[in-house]
């Protein structure tokens, strides 16, 4: 299914490639194989350079919000739990527009950096939401949701701030915020491949401890597990996957909300089928919603962080209202 998603993605476009066309060209440029191309090269062009790494952007960004979706939820077991949500992906847009705006030679030290300024942001902004939803025994979806939107508005305050009153560098990424994945290259790929690989190859290895965590904190530390340093790190490796993201195309949200909770519904709860899945799951489902954004209005492109908000608002009032219902 990725693999067909991949090729069907790269061949639509504003520019249309033929799916057989863009099939050779991929299979062209697999090492130890030649081929003799039969194909435009403003073709190869496209397929190589636009859309390729666009789409491998996508995949990376979904399956790193859904993961990072999954741990949330299964740490804090709330199932309103989202990087998004919680405030903590505008806490690391902050972190980003802080570093570009108040170190000027930022560049210098490479791409790679970035996304530790964001992480810094999305860690602050957990730390408030933690703080002000209260107590371990007290909290419930109402002050999780309550002090995420308080953080959320706040951060995204101070933002608004910061472009207002910065040059026009800074004010170039008020399109930024609204998640996009245009004109980004393969550099922009491998500036996440590292932090993708952590923070996933982490939290997939913590499939175990976030079963025993759903059980409630009794019966982990029942078992043997300091719970608050698992906590921890977990947090801060799902803060990880989502910060670097953001970093990059900016915020898209609601992705770490929508596919667990779809893949709980087919697969269940168990994280060491949930984790692995929703890495598959997510880098698909924003593949193909980056395809739409691109495509559904000619000429145009929608952000892809409007679309996902399209169809995360309403499944977040759904869950809201269910949860509430719930517990009445």
């Amino acid at each position: 299914m990725l693999l067909i998603s991949i090729f069907a993605s790269v061949s639509i476009g504003s520019v249309s490639v033929a799916l057989p066309t863009t099939t050779k060209i991929l299979i062209h440029h697999i090492p130890f194989i030649n081929s003799t191309p039969t194909w435009e090269a403003s073709e190869e062009l496209i397929v190589m350079n636009l859309r390729l790494p666009r789409v491998f952007l996508a995949i990376l960004i979904g399956a790193m919000l859904s993961v990072s979706g999954v741990a949330f939820q299964g740490v804090l077991r709330n199932p309103l739990a989202d990087p998004y949500i919680l405030g903590v992906s505008s806490g690391a847009a902050l972190g980003a527009a802080i570093a570009i705006l108040f170190i000027p030679n930022l560049m210098l030290f490479g791409r790679f950096t970035l996304p530790i300024f964001a992480f810094l942001g999305s860690v602050l902004a957990l730390i408030l939401v933690l703080l002000i939803s209260g107590k371990q025994r007290h909290r419930g979806s109402d002050s999780f949701i309550l002090a995420g939107v308080i953080v959320q508005s706040f951060m995204g305050a101070v933002l608004s701030f910061l472009i207002t009153i910065s040059d026009k560098k800074l004010q170039s990424i008020v399109f930024w915020m609204m998640g996009s994945l245009a004109n980004h290259d393969w550099q922009d790929v491998w500036v996440l491949i590292p932090y993708f690989m952590i923070g996933t190859l982490f939290l997939l290895i913590q499939q175990r401890d976030l079963n025993i965590l759903s059980l409630g904190e009794n019966a982990a530390i029942h078992l043997g597990m300091d719970v608050q340093k698992k906590k921890v790190l977990i947090l801060a490796f799902a803060s990880l996957l989502a910060a670097s993201a953001i970093s990059i195309v900016g915020i898209i949200g609601f992705i770490g909300l929508i596919i667990p909770h779809l893949i709980r519904i087919v697969f269940g709860s168990n994280h060491k089928i949930l984790l692995p899945v929703s890495v598959i799951a997510g880098g698909i489902f924003l593949l193909w919603t980056d395809t739409l954004a691109r495509t559904i209005i000619p000429s145009r492109e929608i952000p892809i962080g409007v679309l996902t908000a399209f169809l995360g608002a309403p499944f977040f009032a759904y869950l809201f209202y269910k949860s509430r219902n719930g517990r009445s």
